[in-house]
């Protein structure tokens, strides 16, 4: 376990190509997170004028509204975005240091980013929680 900013929570960065479902994927993550402090989440959703996209720059801007130095976790909707996220990775400068994209399924990883982050789970678990979502079942 990775302790970047003791007492800060993991912020969480959803992307998608709408800034609707961002918002709406937010606003549900948070809910379910249940009473108390909810760690920051930040949507990050279309194109900077409004259309179906995605943004380096409101993904840069979201990541930044939610890095308290534990780090944060991105968390993607499809293909482009992954490639949005990985190339701001890349140029190193524009995200927070501690930012990860993290592989998990876009509604059911974010709620269980942001219940594990605002139950102060750090980066890896962040991560881990998210991606475990992978196999929830639906049967």
């Amino acid at each position: 376990m990775t302790s970047v900013g003791a007492g800060a929570p993991v912020g969480v960065v959803l992307v998608s190509h709408s800034a609707e479902v961002a918002a709406s994927v937010a606003a549900l993550a948070r809910g379910l997170a249940g009473g108390g402090t909810t760690a920051p989440v930040a949507a990050a959703g279309g194109d900077v004028d409004g259309g179906l996209g995605t943004s380096a720059e409101l993904i840069a801007r979201a990541a930044r509204a939610v890095d308290g130095g534990a780090g944060v976790a991105v968390l993607v909707d499809l293909g482009s975005a992954v490639l949005t996220v990985k190339a701001l990775l890349a140029e190193g400068d524009d995200l927070p240091a501690a930012t990860r994209l993290v592989d998990a399924p876009f509604v059911e990883g974010a709620v269980a980013a942001v219940v594990t982050a605002s139950a102060g789970g750090d980066l890896d678990a962040v991560e881990a929680a998210a991606s475990e979502a992978y196999r929830y079942r639906k049967e």
